[in-house]
């Protein structure tokens, strides 16, 4: 009799960390990276794929794009990376971390300040 009861509250534990997990990633997050291709620029998957690379202690991480960054927008960021900012959510699949954006931003991390290029 223990070990069924014990099995249930098992099951339901799991199943409880799995919901809550779930929501966390359902999250929508914005973050700030550079998108770039996956084959033409990082030389990392035998066909075009876009990603995002993010800096986060330090650290690179990848995520595959899905979403609103694929299709015709890939063409913007395939020969060259673009410095952005997204908003989605992240998921994992087959082992990568997947970002589905649902607004994308082009940012201009390098470009001289308003008030830096008067001072000329």
């Amino acid at each position: 009799m223990k070990t069924i009861v014990t099995a249930i509250m098992t099951a339901a534990f799991a199943t409880f960390a799995t919901v809550n997990a779930a929501e966390e990633t359902a999250t929508p997050i914005t973050v700030e990276g550079t998108a770039t291709c996956a084959k033409c620029d990082l030389d990392t998957k035998d066909k075009c794929q876009s990603v995002l690379q993010v800096t986060k202690d330090g650290k690179t991480e990848t995520y595959v794009l899905a979403g609103k960054a694929g299709g015709d927008w890939h063409k913007k960021i395939c020969k060259q990376a673009k410095d952005v900012k997204m908003t989605g959510t992240v998921s994992e699949k087959d082992g990568e971390k997947v970002f589905t954006a649902t607004e994308i931003e082009m940012t201009e991390k390098n470009a001289p300040k308003e008030d830096d290029a008067d001072k000329g």
